[in-house]
């Protein structure tokens, strides 16, 4: 980064608030007429996500996503009514969302992995005590769309089974095709390749090979994904390989297990 003025510009932008209700937002907040037996709703599914969405993205209570509400509508002139908090509470439970990411665009996936204590009342003992025991671990494997940010795919492990292995199962939960395939030099394998080019054969492989990596006996009649790779680096060095490749798109996935 070397914009620095625009760059922290953008980072002040981050805290700005901008709200507003479209028409279509305003004409559905209140229930469609019931047709069926039974009470008559108030509400939208609209309406009750949209208080349940301000709830999640503030980290707010019920009560206090009820005021912002009505905070919201006051402030913006809307004469729409305001879903209390039993009545969130109750259609959260049943609320029925649209799935994201429909599959239709060919997705750039960013794989990366963490490991998890596995935590309980157990531990209460051991920070009270002192007792000592042997601690349970788990290992969870991410995939990200790079365009929306997204997590598509996720894999939970023990803690010693093999990485690669769990590339299949991530591929298996992506709807539609998969347009490049990036991750850390734990990926940079033969059956990683092959997996993923089995699956979605036109995805580009971004995978920094080994140090020691040496390229294939095939690699000035035929060169492989990894082979240009290669070749990229002892032109451009890995930095120039990275910034060739994108490869720092990985920084997203490493972001959403930050998260």
């Amino acid at each position: 980064m070397t914009n620095w003025a625009a760059y922290e510009a953008a980072l002040r932008a981050r805290g700005s608030l901008t709200v507003w209700f479209s028409a279509e937002a305003v004409g559905g907040w209140r229930a469609a007429p019931r047709t069926t037996r039974g009470g008559q709703p108030s509400y939208s599914d609209l309406a009750i996500a949209t208080a349940l969405t301000l709830r999640a993205v503030f980290r707010l209570a019920l009560r206090q996503t009820e005021g912002l509400i009505g905070s919201i509508l006051q402030l913006l002139g809307l004469d729409l009514a305001v879903p209390d908090r039993s009545t969130m509470s109750r259609r959260a439970e049943t609320l029925k969302l649209p799935r994201l990411g429909g599959g239709r665009e060919p997705v750039h996936l960013l794989v990366d992995s963490t490991g998890l204590r596995l935590c309980g009342p157990g531990e209460w003992l051991v920070e009270k005590h002192g007792t000592r025991r042997r601690r349970s671990w788990r290992k969870l494997h991410l995939a990200t769309d790079a365009d929306t940010g997204w997590i598509v795919a996720g894999v939970l492990i023990e803690h010693d089974a093999d990485d690669g292995l769990q590339v299949g199962p991530l591929l298996e939960q992506v709807d539609g095709p998969v347009a490049s395939f990036t991750g850390d030099g734990a990926y940079d394998r033969d059956d990683v390749y092959a997996n993923v080019a089995a699956r979605h054969p036109d995805a580009v492989m971004i995978v920094p090979p080994r140090a020691s990596a040496v390229p294939s006996d095939t690699a000035k009649t035929a060169p492989t994904q990894r082979d240009r790779h290669l070749q990229c680096i002892a032109e451009r060095d890995r930095m120039g390989w990275q910034r060739a490749s994108r490869y720092n798109w990985r920084a997203l996935v490493e972001a959403d297990v930050s998260r």
